[in-house]
């Protein structure tokens, strides 16, 4: 029998290809620098790994958005340096409140755009710093900055865009479908005619993981219009889809909360609620080729279907008047038919949506026109966290210029260069300390190979193509690597390190000594970022998860006191991200904690929706003491942790009874009972199913 050896595949295609282009881009960016005479050509070179990425519409959109970073960062130099370089203390503490400023603002922009201020910010040190003694030259230099980062831009952005371009369609309209194939089976899951399930949090964590999914949705489709595919004509469409989806979570909740509540009040199923999901149920199959595929055609209901549509609607009204005929249960029944009507509603538009998206691929046209999506301008901000990051970057910065200073030690600049593109680069995590370490580690272990290319190989090289020849070897390898998201903190260190030590080949001090200043510059600005992130930044994956949940408790608060009027779909909108960003961090801790976190977010999410409602209609109802009942909730959500109290309570139910012996039927008359349902059963899981009369104790 023959001995037949496994076969390793180190690397999958499309990492080859990946690593082919950028080096290709980068060995062109290199050469036009060279030729057009540029003093540092290797700043182009390590600009082509700096933009490249895997999705040609990723390196489309971070092109534009370092252009400008560059140019910005570029001008505020040409002003700062001349004007204090005679200062030198001055200067310092100048360039460590602009990065820390631009820093700051890219943090409160959750978005890929935030790169250009952040960029913005550490491109004033890169150019400023090594200035410091020439200041007459300040302008030449920044213009010569420019024009090397322009061209390995310009570079990576024509390779990646025109040789095989891997486009974001697969990525996106995967993840979309995935969050909608999740939102189906949620749906299933409710309207099951089984006895719904008990919730011990484990049931609420499974829910709340779409909420991540929409959160990487929403941020994934910044780029669509920069892409090279169709998709960039279902733009408009996409960003509708998020927040359609987003407001699908409370109302999903709502139903769901409301159907196990009159399952309780009732001891069962009743006939007609039966009717009701075995009918929804009908009306989830006759969408069902709108999953899982992404290229498969999506159709609405037969026209024909219109009859049993109809015997829909008549069922879900009916709901209303059905029942043991008690308060509590007819104000049940009132509230899930106004949800079950909201959530048709909403679905409906989501496949409406998702056919426009299918046209849009197919055709390259425009889908029909939505309206304007609530957008990216409502995501949850942390400006303390975001203060704190900007004041670890500014400490830093002025602990490296102030040993330079006091030294003397010309490598200085190129320590403090390192300290505001660390304390920059990482900021957006919650302990960034780690990641600065991993650089600082494979940076490190990168010298011996960057005095194998700056003492031995570069000198040896007479012309482009043995250049080219010397750097494939290394630059491929690491390449195919950085593709991958697991190696891609070994990578790209490895990369910096030997690109940016090359650029002593520019500046003819490709020496022994140089070599070692630069590289200890390098090894000691890193350092002091990850030294002074630890003392001043770094916070547990749980500290985060509290301040999250602080923050949505302060918006209940402000909504509460009327001091913040907040649209229904912002307030989904932002609280669905903020429950995607609490699930990436309660995930790391024990599950009790976390699936407890999980059932209260949900909670918190009805009763933000439902104190919106509240504060919609209760100007419609004078003689209802809606006034003392939002002062009272403002008051139970400041002291977040105590129980809600008995007078609560009784202030819910005698505004229950007082509207339901209303003879109004309007949408504002359902829409108020449908609130006071909520926050009576969130609030008061366990109370009683008769309401309390007006002057009893509850």
């Amino acid at each position: 029998m023959a001995l037949t050896l496994p076969t390793v595949k180190l690397f999958t295609r499309n990492e080859v290809i990946y690593s082919l282009k950028s080096f290709a881009a980068a060995m062109l960016a290199l050469y036009l620098a060279s030729r057009a005479g540029l003093p540092n050509t290797f700043w182009s070179l390590l600009t082509v790994y700096v933009v490249s990425q895997p999705l040609a519409g990723m390196v489309r959109s971070k092109a534009v958005y370092r252009l400008c970073g560059t140019f910005i960062g570029s001008t505020a130099t040409v002003f700062i340096i001349p004007a204090l370089s005679n200062a030198p203390v001055l200067l310092s503490l100048a360039m460590a409140l602009w990065v820390s400023f631009c820093l700051f603002i890219s943090l409160l922009d959750r978005t890929p755009r935030s790169y250009a201020f952040m960029l913005a910010g550490y491109t004033a040190a890169l150019i400023g710093f090594p200035s410091v003694q020439t200041p007459d030259l300040i302008f030449n230099t920044a213009i010569t900055r420019v024009e090397e980062i322009s061209l390995g831009i310009l570079c990576a952005t024509l390779v990646h865009s025109i040789v095989l371009p891997a486009g974001l369609s697969a990525s996106v309209m995967g993840l979309l479908d995935k969050t909608l194939a999740d939102t189906r089976r949620w749906l299933t899951d409710i309207f099951s005619p089984a006895a719904p399930a008990e919730d011990n949090g484990a049931l609420s964590a499974v829910r709340l993981k779409l909420s991540v999914d929409i959160t990487q949705l929403r941020l994934l489709a910044t780029h669509i219009p920069f892409d090279t595919s169709n998709l960039a004509w279902t733009t408009a469409a996409i960003r509708t889809m998020q927040d359609r989806v987003a407001e699908l979570i409370p109302t999903l909740s709502a139903v769901e909360d409301r159907l196990q509540a009159l399952y309780q009040a009732e001891g069962g199923w009743s006939p007609d609620v039966l009717a009701v999901q075995s009918h929804i149920n009908q009306w989830l199959e006759a969408n069902a080729s709108l999953l899982p595929d992404a290229a498969a055609d999506i159709t609405l209901p037969p026209a024909d279907g219109d009859d049993w549509r109809l015997t829909l609607r008549q069922s879900v009204q009916a709901l209303a008047t059905g029942g043991d005929g008690t308060p509590w249960t007819r104000a049940l029944r009132i509230s899930l038919v106004t949800y079950l009507e909201e959530l048709m509603r909403q679905w409906q538009s989501c496949i409406t949506l998702r056919q426009d998206i299918n046209t849009g691929l197919r055709a390259g046209v425009m889908p029909r026109r939505r309206g304007a999506a609530v957008g990216n301008r409502v995501l949850h901000r942390d400006i303390g966290m975001a203060l704190l990051s900007s004041l670890a970057a500014f400490i830093a910065i002025v602990l490296c210029c102030l040993f330079w200073v006091q030294t003397g030690w010309a490598d200085g600049a190129t320590a403090a260069m390192m300290a505001a593109v660390f304390c920059s680069f990482f900021a957006f995590m919650d302990d960034p300390v780690p990641a600065i370490n991993m650089f600082l580690k494979y940076t490190f272990w990168s010298a011996p190979i960057s005095a194998l290319y700056i003492l031995v190989l570069l000198p040896a090289v007479q012309d482009f193509g043995m250049l080219a020849l010397v750097c494939a070897p290394l630059f491929l390898i690491l390449g195919c690597y950085s593709a991958r998201p697991a190696k891609f903190m070994i990578a790209m260190p490895l990369l910096f390190g030997v690109a940016g030590t090359m650029s002593l080949h520019d500046t003819a001090h490709a020496d022994v000594t140089s070599f070692i200043n630069t590289t200890t510059a390098q090894l000691l600005g890193t350092f002091m970022a990850a030294r002074v992130t630890r003392l001043f930044r770094s916070v547990g994956a749980d500290w985060s998860a509290r301040r999250i949940r602080k923050a949505i408790r302060r918006d209940l608060v402000l909504m509460s006191s009327g001091a913040k009027a907040q649209h229904l779909q912002i307030f989904a909108v932002r609280i669905v991200d903020r429950i995607g960003l609490l699930v990436t961090r309660i995930a790391q801790g024990e599950v009790a904690r976390h699936n407890s976190i999980a059932r209260e977010s949900l909670r918190d999410l009805r009763l933000g929706t439902n104190i919106i409602v509240l504060q919609q209609v209760r100007r419609g109802f004078p003689d209802i003491a809606f006034e003392v009942l939002l002062s009272q909730l403002a008051t139970l959500f400041k002291a977040a942790e105590n129980l809600p109290p008995a007078s609560l309570l009784t202030t819910i139910d005698a505004a229950l009874t007082v509207i339901l012996a209303l003879p109004e039927k309007t949408a504002q008359w359902r829409n108020a009972i449908t609130a006071l349902v909520g926050l009576r059963h969130n609030l008061f899981p366990d109370a009683p199913a008769t309401l309390t009369a007006p002057g009893e104790t509850a």
